[in-house]
């Protein structure tokens, strides 16, 4: 392992970025006013970098098992290490589906043997994420993080009122990807401006706001601990925004390319795809003012990787879903904090303190450190993911991880 000596470093501690110097040694983040004077360890010296903790992405997608040809557990959580993540949970859109103690087990031990940071994987709420009846929620709870049927709606109030019910009874939250599929009418971009223009089929926005306030209510009903996945729309920060205020037990997590792009920003191709889409502008400022006052609890990246093939259909054919492990950290600094949209101390509670409050992910023994002074373009050819499919292919950012902590092991460094 390299030993470092890191002078002048900036560092997150209780919630604000303070300077001292530090040590990495042999895997290890110490003080210097911890280091015997006798020392005699060769290091090699990194100025004026940041240290922060871990971040925590509570919405991913490793594709194992099932489409290792898409992602694995050792290329995604790679990918992620890089990123600077040390926690991560892997959404239930899987073969086979973990809605079985047994089918879940084929996850966990591929996690076990080939993840390089913490990996916490969700349970289906229903039998092959089907939404007919509930999964076998009793027997996963204790092996899950919570329960998810990410990638489709339970479309039944009904039966979502059961799986709510069986949550609080487990202690597990229900974390929704909120979609009304009798809205869709065969849309795949956002129906807006960009739609009009070039003859494509929309999603209203009502697709999903509509079942964020009927879980609202559903929650209401069952007191359950309740997480709405990416949200895109302005009427969403508007309900989840009122429903706080009545003191209803939900949190709520958007995406970076919603905070940062918006649907005039498309192009006809595969990397501007993802569901929920890119929406207006006056949806990305109402989720930019979400985050700014609170009402949006954290950032995921919702990291979705497909073929090559997959994505090279145009927005109409190709799959749904891009990957963002990698940039996220680097394009919310650049975009958000550099230009003075909200701080870097919030963004470090949007990416690692909330989401492991919220989960119940305690703060583990990972950090990451950046160089932010250093300038570079996206270039997906470089990514560890075995996805390539990002809408902010070429963007110039700030930031360069040179090392993420786990453990006393170095997960991943760009220094030779």
């Amino acid at each position: 392992m390299m030993n470092l000596f890191l002078k002048n470093a900036k560092i997150f501690k209780d919630g604000m970025i303070v300077t001292s110097d530090f040590f990495v040694i042999d895997g290890i983040l110490a003080s210097a006013d911890t280091m015997p004077k006798d020392s005699c360890f060769d290091f090699s010296v990194c100025e004026n970098c940041y240290i922060l903790p871990g971040f925590c992405d509570v919405h991913v997608h490793f594709r194992e098992p099932g489409f290792s040809y898409k992602e694995t557990i050792k290329s995604g959580s790679l990918a992620a290490a890089r990123g600077g993540y040390t926690a991560v949970c892997t959404m239930p859109n899987l073969m086979p589906v973990p809605d079985t103690a047994e089918n879940l087990k084929a996850q966990l031990d591929m996690i076990e043997r080939d993840a390089v940071i913490n990996v916490y994987p969700y349970g289906a709420i229903t039998r092959m994420q089907a939404g007919i009846e509930l999964s076998d929620m009793d027997a996963m709870s204790d092996k899950v993080i919570a329960f998810s049927d990410d990638g489709k709606g339970v479309q039944s109030a009904e039966l979502m009122l059961e799986a709510m019910k069986k949550a609080k009874a487990l202690g597990k939250m229900i974390v929704a990807h909120c979609e009304d599929n009798s809205l869709l009418r065969g849309g795949y971009i956002h129906d807006g401006e960009y739609a009009k223009l070039n003859g494509h089929a929309g999603i209203c926005s009502e697709s999903e706001w509509g079942p964020i306030a009927r879980d609202i209510e559903l929650v209401k009903k069952s007191g359950c601990a309740y997480h709405v996945c990416h949200i895109s729309t302005k009427e969403s920060v508007d309900i989840i925004r009122k429903a706080k205020a009545e003191g209803v037990d939900i949190t709520c997590e958007t995406a970076p390319h919603y905070l940062l792009m918006n649907d005039m920003d498309l192009g006809e191709n595969g990397r501007f795809k993802m569901n929920p889409p890119i929406r207006s502008e006056e949806d990305r400022l109402a989720l930019i003012e979400g985050i700014l006052d609170g009402t949006i609890d954290m950032i995921a990246t919702d990291h979705a990787p497909h073929s090559a093939e997959e994505k090279s259909k145009g927005l109409k054919a190709s799959n749904m879903g891009v990957v963002g492990i990698e940039t996220s950290f680097q394009v919310l600094y650049t975009y958000l904090v550099k230009t003075g949209v909200i701080t870097l101390e919030k963004l470090v509670r949007l990416m690692s303190v909330n989401p492991r409050m919220r989960f119940g992910i305690s703060a583990d023994a990972g950090y990451t450190v950046w160089r932010l002074d250093t300038e570079a373009d996206i270039d997906p050819e470089s990514f560890l993911s075995m996805g390539r499919s990002t809408p902010f292919e070429g963007w110039k950012v700030c930031g360069e991880n040179i090392m993420t902590l786990l453990d006393g092991q170095v997960v991943y460094s760009s220094l030779s």
